[in-house]
């Protein structure tokens, strides 16, 4: 037997069917019931309850209890980069299932990955803070430069409290729909829940984009875009 990490075991996990839509219902960021994830899955309650716990067994989902109700959400997120790397990499081959139209739209141009903003306008704000000096590209990671930091700090995010925690705070993410990259960690999440708490964008209802408002959109693209 090849010694390794088990690609194949975890191919297999993901490439189900029913795990697969699972675990991209679960790339909303939200906390999700057995039933709710029933409903995405197309399946049974029991089988829904099969495939989480073979999700779970390997690290890709965790659970919390709360009252009667158990509810799942990513493990962490490098299980969300995956995904969308994954799903980067079918569009990119030609291996798309989902219809084009006005929710395909607005998900490619604003949406969440996991906990972080994704799409076009997450592309932009990530050029935008690298063009500016903010981010600093190397080989394998990226940095938040010192000018960064003061741009990070004046836009309302406590940076000392994201650099005390045990997530990276900068990382790449490969956009699925521009197969361009994103900000991920601790501190793409920071920058998506500011913009909500600012008003310039929210949540859509069952959905995975994220909706900016006019004016929201254009103070965005001033402040952030390259």
């Amino acid at each position: 037997m090849k010694e390794g990490p088990d690609i194949a075991l975890l191919g297999s996990l993901i490439g189900d069917p029913a795990r697969a839509n699972i675990l991209i219902a679960l790339m909303s960021g939200k906390a999700l019931t057995v039933s709710e994830l029933a409903v995405e899955a197309g399946v049974t309650l029991q089988t829904t309850s099969s495939h989480l716990k073979k999700l779970e067994d390997v690290g890709l989902v965790c659970q919390r209890k709360q009252g009667r109700h158990r509810y799942f959400t990513l493990a962490d997120d490098d299980v969300g980069a995956v995904m969308e790397a994954m799903m980067g990499l079918a569009a990119k081959r030609g291996l798309v299932r989902i219809n084009t139209g006005l929710k395909d739209a607005a998900l490619r141009k604003a949406r969440i990955c996991y906990d972080h903003l994704a799409g076009d306008l997450g592309i932009r704000l990530y050029d935008g803070l690298v063009s500016r000096g903010s981010l600093i590209e190397n080989l394998k990671d990226i940095t938040l430069s010192g000018q960064g930091a003061k741009t990070v700090e004046e836009f309302g995010i406590n940076l000392a409290e994201l650099s005390s925690a045990k997530r990276p705070l900068c990382k790449p993410c490969l956009d699925w729909s521009a197969r361009r990259t994103h900000l991920a960690g601790s501190l793409g999440s920071a920058f998506l829940k500011r913009f909500i708490e600012l008003g310039w964008a929210s949540p859509v209802k069952n959905s995975r984009a994220i909706k900016f408002t006019v004016s929201g959109e254009k103070a965005f693209l001033r402040k952030f875009a390259a």
